[in-house]
C-alpha cells in the first residue's frame, strides 16, 4: 500500500495556511469550520479542511500523532474518513474549557451524525490515533504514548465497502484558530485482529 505522503494526498476544503513535509504536517484552522450533519443541533456543516488519501485496500491500519495548542471551545484535530457530506467519520479531542475537553468520535451515515465522547483533562495537548479497516467495518483507538492503544469504538460505514478517502482533519467551529500538528504518520497491516466466532467451530 502507498505511504501517507504528499504525492498521494488531496485536500478537501483546502485551508489558506498549511505545511506538508515528509515527517510533519501542520494545518492552521480557519474560524467557523466544522463537520456535522443534522442530529440534535439541526445544522449542517461541511466546510472544514481534511487532507485525504484514497485507497481500495480492504484491511490496514493508519496511525498518527496529533499535537495542538487549542484554547477555544470546540477546537479539534484528528483522523477522518470522508466519502461525501452525508457519509463520513472523524475522531479527535475537542476543547471545551480550562478544566476538561472531550475525546470522542463522530460517525455519520446517510446524513445523520452521532457523537460518542469521554471527558479528559484540558492539559492534554497531544494524542495518538490508530484507525483500522476491515472491509466496511472500522476500529478507532487512541494512545497517549503511541505504544498501548485503547479502543474508542467499533463502527460501520454504509458507504465504506470499496474505495475510501481517509486521513487528517482540523477545524475551529468557533471564531478562532490554532495550529494542528501531525507527525509519525504510518500505514501498516491491519492491527485490528480478525474476530473468531466460537459458533463457527
Amino acid at each position: 500500500m502507498k505511504k501517507f505522503e504528499a504525492d498521494h494526498l488531496i485536500f478537501l476544503n483546502e485551508p489558506q495556511k498549511y505545511s506538508i513535509k515528509p515527517e510533519k504536517i501542520v494545518i492552521t484552522t480557519e474560524p467557523e469550520t466544522d463537520f456535522w450533519q443534522r442530529t440534535y443541533y439541526g445544522f449542517r456543516n461541511d466546510n472544514a479542511p481534511a487532507l485525504l488519501m484514497k485507497t481500495n485496500e480492504s484491511k490496514f491500519s493508519f496511525t498518527v500523532k496529533t499535537e495542538f495548542d487549542s484554547k477555544n471551545a470546540f477546537d479539534q484535530c484528528g483522523v477522518m474518513i470522508y466519502q461525501n457530506s452525508d457519509n463520513w467519520f472523524k475522531a479527535s479531542i475537542e476543547y471545551e474549557n480550562e478544566q476538561y475537553q472531550r475525546l470522542g468520535s463522530v460517525v455519520t451515515n446517510n446524513g445523520y451524525s452521532d457523537w460518542a465522547t469521554t471527558d479528559i483533562n484540558a492539559d492534554i495537548k497531544s494524542m495518538y490515533y490508530r484507525l483500522s479497516r476491515r472491509d466496511s467495518d472500522f476500529c478507532i483507538e487512541n494512545s497517549t504514548g503511541g505504544v498501548i492503544y485503547q479502543q474508542m469504538r467499533i463502527f460501520h460505514l454504509t458507504q465504506g465497502g470499496e474505495e475510501i478517502s481517509f486521513g487528517l482533519y482540523a477545524c475551529s467551529p468557533s471564531p478562532s484558530s490554532f495550529n494542528a500538528v501531525f507527525t509519525k504518520m504510518n500505514i501498516s497491516e491491519c492491527m485490528w485482529k480478525a474476530h473468531h466466532n466460537p459458533q463457527d467451530n
